[in-house]
């Protein structure tokens, strides 16, 4: 298979020195295997997604001498593409509504951030069925259900990052421990979850290889089980290193002092961008 991967960010803010590390690397390594270089608009919060920041990243990524092949796919204009899988699920007795704090649900459902320790859903709601669900309700994934249908044969996944390099088993214990019901839709808003909604499209794309931060490797888990549970194929992942602040602190969206755009202004080259992050 041709080796296809991309760069998905959300456009809920600037490109900073973290995000052009993660686009560019993606970009050398595709065209380096004579492969596809994708992008992808991860706004399916359509709260904090804009467009004014959608159309700065392609400029900056432009700027950056970047090129991608075909359009680019936004999350926001599918929202309904990412149903069959909910369908799919529920069929197998894999889903359950909940009624839980609003707050909790939404923070469930953004993209994870480092230093941010995920909370193990206590299962309040999990003896409820499908039929007992309301407007309001999100839907979790009843995931000791999921994990017994793999009989033991669990999902395995291949990843090439330095840090994690080799094949990992999804190890049932450490899903319940570390991952639990997760949240993979809540009704009424058309609020899909980050990882369930990245996971098919990743699919969908064509994405052989998945590179992204590292921050992001204690997720792939759920990602495999999703993939797995919906038979649909695992892409080989590639977990790269963090660009920190000073302090070793990973970027955010907030550090505006580490904005490409900010670099630009002040009369920074490409070249330089791609030395300032060690490429």
């Amino acid at each position: 298979m041709t080796f296809t991967t991309r760069f998905a960010p959300s456009p809920t803010g600037p490109l900073h020195l973290g995000h052009a590390y993660s686009a560019i690397l993606a970009h050398d390594m595709a065209r380096a295997a004579g492969g596809r270089f994708l992008l992808r608009m991860e706004d399916t919060d359509l709260q904090r997604s804009k467009p004014e920041w959608d159309a700065q990243i392609i400029d900056d990524l432009t700027w950056l001498g970047l090129t991608w092949d075909g359009p680019v796919l936004r999350q926001s204009e599918q929202l309904s593409s990412y149903d069959f899988a909910l369908r799919a699920l529920a069929d197998l007795g894999l889903l359950y509504p909940c009624s839980c704090s609003r707050s909790q649900i939404q923070a469930a459902m953004a993209a994870p951030q480092e230093g941010v320790t995920h909370e193990v859903y206590p299962g309040l709601c999990k003896h409820r069925p499908m039929a007992s669900r309301q407007d309001g309700d999100a839907l979790r994934l009843h995931l000791d259900r999921a994990l017994a249908l793999f009989d033991g044969a669990y999902p395995q996944f291949t990843e090439t990052g330095p840090r994690h390099a080799g094949t990992h088993q999804i190890d049932p214990e450490q899903a319940m421990a570390r991952i639990g019901d997760v949240v993979l839709s809540r009704k009424g808003e058309d609020i899909v979850a980050y990882f369930l909604a990245s996971a098919l499209d990743d699919v969908a794309q064509g994405i052989t290889h998945a590179i992204r931060g590292e921050d992001l490797f204690d997720f792939t888990a759920i990602q495999v089980i999703l993939l797995a549970l919906l038979d649909l194929p695992i892409p080989i992942y590639h977990h790269h290193r963090l660009i920190r602040d000073d302090n070793g602190k990973r970027l955010a969206k907030r550090d505006d002092a580490r904005a490409i755009a900010k670099y630009r202004a002040e009369g920074a080259s490409p070249a330089e961008i791609r030395s300032m992050v060690g490429l």
